[in-house]
């Protein structure tokens, strides 16, 4: 049984990342993204600290191409420890 995806690909996916505010969190990130979205600009990462400045928010807009890559990306992602969430 084959889920419909409500997404039509390749299309441009932003996915947001959230974890605390530390040393390497970011190129960590952007290494996993990397790893799935070769083509990503890292130029194109967005990032905003929390108020109080303990955790940092990280927005990367990708050319996703298909639901596996996008599955992939969230489980490895979501399991790294430095990562609390993943939207």
């Amino acid at each position: 049984m084959s889920e419909e995806s409500l997404l039509k690909f390749p299309c441009d996916f932003p996915i947001k990342v959230m974890g605390q505010r530390q040393d390497g969190f970011a190129q960590t990130v952007l290494e996993v993204v990397l790893r799935h979205a070769p083509d990503f600009d890292a130029a194109a990462m967005e990032m905003r600290p929390s108020t109080k400045g303990n955790y940092l928010s990280l927005t990367c807009t990708f050319r996703a191409v298909s639901r596996e890559q996008l599955d992939a990306l969230y489980r490895e992602l979501s399991a790294h420890p430095l990562v609390k969430v993943v939207l």
